[in-house]
């Protein structure tokens, strides 16, 4: 195991530095450019924009650029904004973990209420129970993040007033557990409704074809118990390629995210990549890009590292 992690982490290195240099190409192709915010300004005259572009070394070619920025980035860093003038690394710092907050809350809450969900559809297929679920995870499913988000607000926060519309907890008072749940359950429930309906079909499917191979009838037949062979053999096995699905979706989760935190006022990384896109800021949207990409390949390092866990026959040494 330890061989195994160890190479994956060596492995992570190369493809990081590809990615990270394709997307500094293609944002370095995008018309415009860093200076776009300061050529709309009248007070900047054309010799400033030239001072500018050599201090931001803008008239080097890409490949150089790029390893000026790959040489900074692994000494920590990370540039600094083209609007703020703040530290690429300080402004990710806290949007980062607002983010995590987020999803981590999202991703619990589609597990916990999926796993079972699925599991009880396949065992009582066909049944009253299966035929609602099935409808409701379509329907969950099939409904845009943004449309879904705009209800909650209007339904629990205008009409209701039961949960606020955004933001991320009550300005002007103390920290308090329960004044943050209250402003994470909406966008908790808007990024989650839709995962949960896909994974409660998707996991459905596998318990079925699972549920049906001869290893499952010979422990029935050896006598085991109900729960025993289902939660053993059959959901085991049928959670395997649960969480590779699980694991590409880390991604998805933060796409949605850059809707959701945008409609709800949250305070991460996909709020503030919507402003940095629409302001041209490429030294924080080469900082976001590069957490991205880190996610995902961590993501599907821990769902491989799950594999051994929950199927004893996969050996990594």
């Amino acid at each position: 195991m330890t061989n195994f992690l160890f190479r994956r982490l060596l492995e992570m290195i190369p493809l990081l530095v590809g990615i990270t240099l394709i997307v500094f190409i293609v944002l370095s192709s995008i018309p415009g450019g860093p200076l776009t915010a300061y050529r709309s300004n009248p007070n900047v005259r054309a010799e400033d924009l030239a001072r500018l572009s050599q201090q931001m070394g803008l008239d080097q070619p890409v490949v150089v650029r790029y390893g000026r920025w790959l040489l900074r980035f692994v000494q920590g860093d990370w540039g600094y904004s083209v609007i703020t003038q703040q530290a690429v690394l300080e402004m990710l710092g806290q949007r980062f973990l607002n983010t995590l907050y987020l999803m981590v809350s999202a991703l619990i809450v589609t597990v916990i209420l999926a796993i079972p969900l699925g599991v009880y559809s396949a065992v009582k297929q066909y049944s009253g129970f299966d035929y609602i679920a099935t409808g409701l995870a379509f329907m969950a499913y099939s409904i845009p993040g943004f449309w879904l988000g705009l209800l909650f607000i209007l339904f629990f926060a205008v009409q209701l007033r039961w949960l606020p519309a955004g933001g991320m907890y009550t300005l002007g008072t103390d920290f308090s557990i329960i004044d943050r749940l209250r402003f994470l359950i909406l966008p908790t429930l808007t990024l989650a409704l839709p995962s949960i309906g896909f994974y409660t079909r998707y996991l459905r499917a596998g318990v079925l074809e699972v549920k049906n191979k001869d290893f499952v009838r010979t422990a029935w037949s050896k006598g085991l118990g109900e729960n025993m062979v289902l939660f053993r053999h059959v959901l085991r096995n049928a959670l395997i390629p649960f969480i590779t699905v699980l694991a590409i979706h880390v991604p998805q989760v933060f796409t949605g995210a850059i809707v959701v935190e945008t409609i709800f006022g949250w305070p991460g990384m996909g709020r503030l990549y919507w402003q940095s896109a629409l302001n041209f800021d490429y030294p924080v949207l080469m900082g976001i890009m590069t957490i991205s990409a880190g996610l995902v390949m961590l993501s599907n390092l821990l769902a491989d590292l799950s594999y051994g866990v929950i199927d004893p026959r996969i050996r990594y040494d």
